[in-house]
């Protein structure tokens, strides 16, 4: 994953009204109206707030008649979910390390 991808995706994750839009659509899609109900926000807030959830390749929006449907993108989300493991790991390897290295300390210790 490209690292101005990472940043449109972090970007839209860091709002918590964003967060809880892409839990509501983990669910199903939803319209605007829909989305905007449970927030007490307007739906032009909500519009600009589904503008930068798409940018960032976390939705896809419809379009049937009138109506918008917003749906999740869980690839953007695997790719981020893929981007941390490996951070994990690096950090488990690290602590791996650490711990073999501490043992070696605490067995020349007691000779």
């Amino acid at each position: 994953m490209r690292a101005d991808t990472l940043d449109l995706v972090f970007g839209a994750l860091a709002d918590p009204t964003r967060r809880k839009i892409l839990t509501r659509l983990a669910s199903g899609e939803a319209s605007v109206t829909e989305l905007a109900e449970p927030f007490g926000i307007s739906q032009p807030a909500i519009s600009k707030h589904l503008k930068v959830l798409e940018r960032a390749g976390l939705i896809a929006r419809g379009k049937e008649a009138q109506r918008r449907p917003s749906r999740l993108k869980a690839e953007s989300l695997d790719d981020v979910s893929r981007w941390v493991e490996g951070l994990r790991r690096n950090w488990e390897d690290r602590l791996d390390r650490l711990d073999d290295y501490l043992q070696e300390l605490q067995r020349k210790g007691e000779r």
